[in-house]
């Protein structure tokens, strides 16, 4: 069942639509007419929610309303800017989405149908990404007399490699689900119409985690990933004493050591 809210007191756009199950918060993209392409209101609206979390929540899902997740920016809102009003705009989305991928918690997306454009720079934000049997990725600016937005130049090479982001944006290739998760756009990849409820799934059992594991990997370990080592290495040793100096860390430690936690086996998923 669906209660309380996703975030405190902020305006939500119509694009948008929120709910609540248990810790875990619902994002969902509502604008399937439009194969939910992002408007500007749609972009604040996302940096609105996530800069005003609700302190029960404890994960996030982002879904999409219809058979797409995002097919890139609305078009129709694309105006003729001069240059420093132009990266004015660019840097909205970086804000926008930097407020995503460094949420205070981790944020699990459901990908079906496109996820093309600034669709894949928003999945791209995101922890977790479920990809549906229906998904097909595509970065169509390189055909459209465009460059890449909204961190995508910096988030997508991150998931598949630079190189394979150069083929998308000079040939226009198009990745389908087995495709994108075998080359690392999504970590699962599941039947059509399955995906809400895996990613609820593993949002409940993230909602689960320590609340500073959360945090340690969502916020500290890409920035060790991306320092050099020496940096990354004292990064790690002072996240991990902090972690595992709480008094969180300490009664699940006993509880495993005490037989009262659940081991990891082959089973596990």
């Amino acid at each position: 069942m669906s209660s309380g809210v996703v975030h405190d007191g902020c305006e939500v756009p119509e694009t948008l639509s929120l709910r609540r199950e248990g810790a875990v918060g619902i994002i969902t993209l509502s604008r399937p007419a439009k194969r939910n392409a992002l408007s500007d209101r749609t972009i604040l609206g996302l940096e609105r929610i996530f800069t005003n979390l609700a302190p029960e929540v404890r994960a996030i899902v982002l879904d999409a309303e219809g058979d797409h997740f995002c097919a890139g920016l609305d078009l129709a809102e694309m105006a003729e800017r001069d240059t420093l009003a132009g990266v004015a705009h660019s840097r909205m989305w970086h804000r926008a989405f930097d407020t995503i991928e460094g949420s205070l918690v981790p944020v699990v997306s459901v990908l079906k149908g496109a996820v093309v454009g600034g669709g894949l720079k928003l999945a791209s934000a995101t922890h977790v990404r479920v990809a549906e049997r229906s998904t097909f990725y595509a970065l169509p600016e390189g055909q459209r007399g465009l460059f890449v937005g909204g961190g995508g130049s910096v988030r997508v090479p991150r998931l598949v490699g630079a190189h394979r982001m150069v083929d998308m944006m000079l040939t226009g290739r198009r990745y389908d689900a087995v495709e994108g998760h075998a080359v690392g756009f999504a970590q699962y990849l599941v039947d059509d119409g399955v995906g809400l409820d895996h990613a609820l799934g593993l949002a409940a059992r993230i909602a689960d985690n320590a609340p500073q594991t959360n945090f340690a990997v969502v916020q500290a370990l890409p920035r060790i990933a991306e320092a050099n080592p020496r940096e990354g290495y004292l990064m790690e040793s002072l996240m991990a004493a902090i972690a595992q100096g709480t008094d969180d860390a300490k009664g699940r430690m006993r509880d495993f050591l005490e037989g009262r936690a659940a081991k990891v086996t082959e089973d596990a998923r």
